[in-house]
């Protein structure tokens, strides 16, 4: 049997349009001012070593290098999505490699910061708040200011305590937590984020499954733990003891910082948390106040209804 590659050649001779078009592209490879570049700089690649290539060099020369012809990763034209191809030489021999492209970089850096954030039961937009966005004014200056501390302080060391967010209904306490948490997962702290009222219904329902302490264990330990509108919750001892009360409990104990936010000032969440089935339970109602009270500090929120 013939060789194939002599069988090839001979096919190549016969068929003037294949040599044509052939010495076509090969001229117009050649001439491509970076694979011009790169030959320059390797003398001792041989005429059969670049003719042996030319396939890989075609390759390199129709591809996008580092995004320079993609709008974004998800228009990437090249052959494989989010890679740019690299010409070297080994042995005198061509290879054609690919590395991540600055896209690509740049989203799974997005996506691995998107993971720095979980939320239990809290809206998509809140996960989206930026800090550049929140309104300042007389009425929320104290709350940026307090928010812009945190913040600068985590970027060197964690700080104890977080913020307890507390004002009106409808006046951006929410918006700042998603602000802050945001601005956290650009220094790689991950955050937290649970609606209480959720909350409290999602852990009576683990108990189906004996999930519960697997829950709280999480809660326990995040970097940072977001509880929003604590205080409309529907409250029960049971709840208020075994699971605020140890969440809180091991947070002071390990100085990890709690952010909070609440229509209620400390004082009215204490006669709010002290209020339950069993009748008004002002000590323990106190001891959680406390603990708030060591993980956070409180900063008020005024202004205009904004869910008007």
């Amino acid at each position: 049997m013939e060789p194939i590659q002599s069988t090839l050649k001979k096919w190549m001779r016969e068929n003037k349009n294949f040599q044509e078009n052939y010495v076509k592209i090969r001229d117009d490879v050649l001439q491509d001012p970076e694979i011009k570049e790169f030959l320059s700089i390797h003398p001792e690649l041989t005429k059969q070593e670049i003719n042996k290539s030319l396939i890989k060099l075609y390759e390199y020369k129709t591809q996008s290098k580092q995004c320079n012809h993609c709008a974004s990763f998800g228009e990437c034209q090249n052959m494989l999505p989010g890679y740019s191809p690299i010409l070297n030489v080994e042995k005198n021999e061509i290879h054609l490699s690919y590395e991540k492209c600055h896209s690509r970089l740049m989203y799974e850096k997005e996506r691995e910061q998107e993971k720095l954030i979980q939320s239990v039961h809290v809206p998509k937009e809140i996960l989206k708040a930026s800090i550049n966005d929140i309104h300042v004014d007389e009425h929320r200056n104290e709350a940026v200011k307090e928010a812009f501390r945190f913040i600068r302080e985590a970027s060197v060391k964690l700080p104890r305590k977080g913020i307890y967010f507390h004002g009106p209904f409808g006046v951006g306490k929410t918006y700042f937590l998603g602000a802050i948490a945001n601005e956290l997962k650009k220094i790689n702290i991950s955050s937290m984020v649970i609606y209480m009222p959720e909350f409290v219904r999602e852990i009576k329902g683990s108990f189906k499954d004996d999930s519960v302490n697997e829950k709280i264990d999480r809660f326990k330990n995040a970097d940072i733990l977001m509880l929003d509108d604590i205080g409309a919750e529907v409250q029960s001892a049971w709840f208020r003891d075994e699971i605020l009360g140890s969440i809180l409990q091991y947070r002071m104990m390990e100085q990890l910082p709690v952010f909070f936010t609440s229509n209620y000032t400390l004082e009215q969440l204490e006669s709010q948390l002290a209020t339950t089935k069993s009748g008004v339970e002002t000590v323990k109602a106190g001891r959680i106040i406390e603990r708030i009270k060591q993980v956070s500090n409180p900063v008020a929120v005024f202004g205009a209804n904004r869910r008007k």
